[in-house]
Order: C-alpha cells, then structure tokens, then sequence
C-alpha cells in the first residue's frame, strides 16, 4: 500500500503544475525537467505496484517487462495528451464559451477512446507473454493505478464556473 500512497504523493506534486500557467503562483513554477523527474517517479513507483501485486516467476518478469515498457511508452504519450487538454482547460476557465467546452470535452472523450484502444491493442500481446488469467489481473492492476491518477486529476480541476 505505501507504493499507492507515493503514486498519489507524485500526482499532487504533478498536477498543480498544469494549473500554474493560469492560477496564482506563490512559489516557481515547475520546470519541464521537474515534471519529467516526477513523471520518472511515478512510473518507478508504478512498476514497484505492478511487481509486488503481480509476484512475476523469472520467466513471466523476462516476457512481461519488455511489452510492458512499450505500453507504458503509449500510456505517456496520451498522458502528454491529456496534459495539454488539462493544460487548456485552465487556461480557457474564466472564459469559457460554449464551443472550446465542446472541443475540450470531444477532445477528453478522444483521449479516453485511445486508452481503451490501447488496452485492447496491448490484451493479446500481454496474453501472450503471461497467459489470459495474469493479463486480466495485470489490467486489473493497472486500471485502479489509473483510477488513482484520474481521481487526483479529477479533485485538482476546477469544474467551469
């Protein structure tokens, strides 16, 4: 569970920096390089999850971790995505009109549409390399590290006022 807790630690730390170019700043801005480091931290603190939870033989570890290091390659960049929507979104707030509310909003649908897309794409490759069963509790995993980070977002996000 202390990895949970780092992975929540990690977003509070990330997620205001999205906020700052529009939100009044007491203290400097994170830096590109800084949220790459937290990013760093956040998948190091991902992979110590999935590693504890999913309790990988030699074998399963060796075919695992390559597909998974892809996947988590694509995760960040839709991430990279929703940060820009996010990022956006602040900044369209106090002046929010009808038509930017509706390309935000079909451009976060179009995100959530490339996850399930990329889940998908990734099932067989992760079936293969660890059987149905522990691809299926692998997304379990993976799902609740994303619900984690999504409700994060999700309570540091003004809703429009």
């Amino acid at each position: 569970m202390n990895n949970f807790m780092l992975i929540g630690a990690v977003c509070v730390l990330l997620i205001p920096a999205a906020l700052a170019q529009t939100a009044e700043v007491t203290a400097a801005p994170l830096t590109d390089t800084d949220i790459q480091l937290l990013r760093s931290d956040l998948q190091s603190a991902k992979n110590q999850v999935i590693a504890d939870t999913m309790k990988f033989t030699d074998q399963e570890s060796a075919v695992f971790w390559p597909v998974y290091r892809d996947y988590a390659h694509d995760q960040t960049v839709i991430a990279d995505e929703r940060l820009k929507v996010i990022t956006d979104y602040a900044h369209h707030i106090d002046k929010m009109d009808d038509s930017t509310a509706k390309d935000l909003s079909q451009r976060m649908f179009d995100i959530e549409a490339k996850v399930t897309n990329l889940q998908q794409q990734y099932w067989p490759r992760f079936e293969k390399a660890i059987g149905a069963r522990r691809a299926a509790k692998f997304f379990q995993v993976d799902n609740r590290l994303s619900l984690m980070i999504d409700v994060q977002l999700a309570s540091e996000v003004p809703l429009i006022p």
